[in-house]
């Protein structure tokens, strides 16, 4: 799948994140797109350091410590002010879990829609 499909497919899902949980706002679509490509840069780049930092928890926890560490990105993207807002951490905790599932689900659409033909 290319990457400009799954960017607009994560935008959706964030606008659906939004239309779900009470403490998450986005400013438009345009906010959407780039909050979804910085969601993206900083899943790729941050979140294998932040696993292996946490390696210990990751174990302790069975990996459900990485729900904590996308949570934790989510707010971090959110406070960059570039239309994404997150009221607390608890909203970004399940903001992300919710994003994580809607974009699945979206992906998992298009891939079976795109294998037909």
């Amino acid at each position: 799948m290319g990457l400009l499909v799954r960017l607009v497919i994560n935008a959706i899902a964030l606008l659906l994140v939004e239309y779900i949980i009470p403490g998450v706002h986005v400013s438009g679509i345009g906010a959407a797109l780039l909050a979804a490509l910085i969601l993206g840069i900083v899943n790729a780049v941050l979140k294998p350091i932040l696993i292996i930092l946490s390696l210990p928890l990751e174990i302790l926890t069975l990996g459900l410590f990485t729900l904590v560490i996308n949570a934790a990105l989510f707010y971090l993207v959110a406070k960059l002010g570039i239309g994404l807002r997150v009221d607390n951490f608890g909203a970004a905790f399940i903001g992300a879990l919710v994003l994580s599932i809607v974009s699945f689900i979206l992906s998992s659409f298009v891939r079976s829609t795109t294998s037909k033909h």
